[in-house]
């Protein structure tokens, strides 16, 4: 029995995108049918023409992705949050879409749901772990079974977090995620969807 897979990220400069991209394939490989929805910004254009290159990208992607929904989370068994590090946690503009769960979460939609969570810093120790784990306590009062990679596939051992896929991009430089950090983040979707696909049997 083959998962639905939601993936909801939000991505400044495609760190966070590339991850999500790979993220899919990785569940499509599962037979998983799968949804990618992009966050939109929270911020106003006065903010968003401070930064070069924001306002590109972001239509660039909101033209490619459409904005997550909550019916999007009820269709899904799994779901996979990503976001860039903001101070040791998720993005507001992520964060702000959980919390239109709230009738999802007081009616039980969400329970049993496989849960997974991935991110990118700015820099080494910007906290990808803490971020994810972040993620995770938003998971676990939603009731979602939280799926972490843990190290069951050898690119974990230079990429990524046992917690789930994340990439430095090194600050101005903006670097994509290595090779190894897509390969984990491939795992991540394979690993989620069958976690979920095993849910959905069992449900």
């Amino acid at each position: 029995m083959a998962a639905n897979v939601l993936i909801v990220f939000y991505s400044r400069d495609g760190s966070v995108e590339a991850l999500a991209k790979a993220i899919a394939e990785g569940a499509a490989a599962e037979g998983a049918e799968v949804r990618i929805r992009r966050v939109r910004e929270l911020v106003g254009p006065e903010v968003i023409a401070m930064v070069p290159g924001w306002a590109d990208r972001a239509a660039r992607m909101n033209a490619e992705y459409e904005a997550p929904t909550a019916a999007d989370a009820e269709w899904a068994d799994a779901i996979l949050l990503g976001s860039p590090t903001r101070f040791g946690g998720a993005a507001s503009e992520l964060r702000a879409w959980i919390e239109t769960l709230g009738g999802l979460w007081y009616f039980g939609k969400l329970l049993g749901k496989a849960g997974g969570a991935f991110t990118s810093t700015a820099n080494l120790h910007g906290g990808n772990e803490t971020t994810i784990l972040s993620l995770y306590s938003a998971m676990a009062h939603l009731g979602l079974v939280i799926v972490p990679t843990g190290y069951g596939d050898p690119a974990l051992f230079g990429a990524g977090t046992p917690y789930g896929a994340s990439s430095v991009s090194f600050g101005a430089q903006a670097a994509p995620p290595s090779e190894q950090g897509l390969q984990v983040a491939a795992y991540q979707g394979r690993r989620t969807a069958k976690v979920a696909a095993a849910l959905k049997a069992a449900g």
